[in-house]
């Protein structure tokens, strides 16, 4: 009895006031008898998708564990239960860079401007890729999103759209890195979108802070250890599959469940390569392996995601369950609906948006910000 269950915090708005939360439990031991012992306390408890919900205050939830298992039990539900009803309740906190100040994700909603060094991404191929002008086209694009506004640039240099090809190594290193060398030494804060090691490695030496992993270290396995010896900062993502295959293994009992059991897991394999959890952002992965439905329920549901603890980003730029629900067809003009998702993305918890429409989106994750803080200080 070693390792602690998986708590999702689904509210936890009464909790300051004494009231319960409603959380849900992954890998409870003798779950049944804690269930039984908080209903004794006024708790209430249903299994969804063999996951215990229980309806409780979590102090009284914790006691009900230790009548059961006595204090081992209690300090091990403890130790879920508690961070993660923090975690909900609180602000998430900045986001460390090496050499860098830290993004200021506990203050406000941080813009990640896209910088596509592709021929092919489905949204802009080519605007930022122009291989009779490289990196000039690039480093352009790159400037404009940072005078719209953008507080730091995401660099990749193979797409991960359906069904995209794969680019070999040193074609995605020729790519990207005149590129992050250029901005990173004018002082934008650079990210570096690659499922490689040898890229990340590379990147990170010619000035890129963050890696960006679409993966979750799936594809090569020396990228979570070359994170680590680089101290970099590390973006963790919810997956299946690759490219090729990845719209095939869109099934789910519980999409939200599932992602966020998986992310919790993810953040402890990191900890114990030596990636401390206090350098990583966490992405539930819209878009990736999901269906549109898969996607808006992600989104409705973002809150949950914050009792990870980790500043959560969130990246619905143009993508194709924008156009399913709006019958736009066109990716670039699927701006309404970009925004207006980056918007509901940050009034539900997340702390950086990934687009590519930086202006627009500034002032309307703005707005949502404020909306949705206000009066916490009265």
């Amino acid at each position: 009895m070693t390792e602690p269950p998986i708590t999702r915090v689904e509210d936890a708005g009464l909790v300051p006031a004494g009231g319960p939360a409603r959380l849900s439990l992954s890998r409870l031991p003798r779950a049944g008898e804690i269930a039984d012992a908080a209903a004794a306390a006024r708790g209430v408890s249903v299994w969804v998708d063999g996951r215990l919900v229980v309806t409780a205050v979590p102090s009284r939830l914790v006691d009900a564990a230790g009548r059961v298992g006595g204090r081992e039990l209690a300090d091990l539900v403890g130790a879920s239960v508690d961070p993660a009803v923090a975690a909900w309740l609180r602000p998430a906190p900045d986001l460390p860079l090496p050499g860098l100040d830290p993004l200021p994700t506990s203050q406000r909603p941080v813009v990640m401007g896209i910088v596509n060094v592709t021929p092919d991404s489905f949204s802009d191929g080519g605007v930022g890729y122009d291989p009779n002008d490289h990196p000039g086209a690039a480093i352009r694009h790159a400037r404009a999103l940072l005078k719209a506004g953008a507080d730091l640039l995401d660099v990749g240099g193979e797409s991960t759209r359906p069904g995209a090809a794969p680019v070999g190594t040193d074609e995605e290193l020729r790519r990207v890195l005149p590129v992050v060398e250029e901005l990173a030494g004018e002082g934008a804060v650079v990210s570096v979108d690659t499922t490689k090691a040898r890229v990340a490695r590379e990147a990170v030496a010619a000035g890129a802070a963050i890696v960006n992993d679409v993966s979750a270290g799936t594809y090569d396995e020396e990228l979570l250890p070359t994170v680590a010896d680089l101290g970099a900062t590390y973006v963790l993502m919810h997956l299946r599959g690759t490219p090729q295959t990845m719209q095939q293994e869109a099934s789910y009992d519980d999409v939200v469940g599932e992602v966020f059991d998986f992310l919790a897991d993810r953040l402890d394999a990191l900890e114990r390569i030596g990636v401390p959890r206090e350098r990583v952002a966490v992405d539930p992965g819209i878009g990736f392996a999901k269906t549109a439905d898969h996607n808006l329920v992600l989104l409705r549901r973002l809150r949950e995601f914050t009792s990870l603890g980790r500043p959560l980003l969130v990246g619905t730029s143009r993508k194709s369950f924008l156009g399913r629900v709006t019958g736009v067809d066109d990716p670039a003009a699927r701006q309404i609906g970009s925004v207006t998702t980056a918007a509901l993305a940050v009034a539900a918890g997340a702390r950086i948006v990934r687009v590519h429409d930086v202006a627009e989106t500034r002032q309307a994750v703005a707005l949502a910000h404020a909306t949705a803080t206000a009066g916490d200080e009265a």
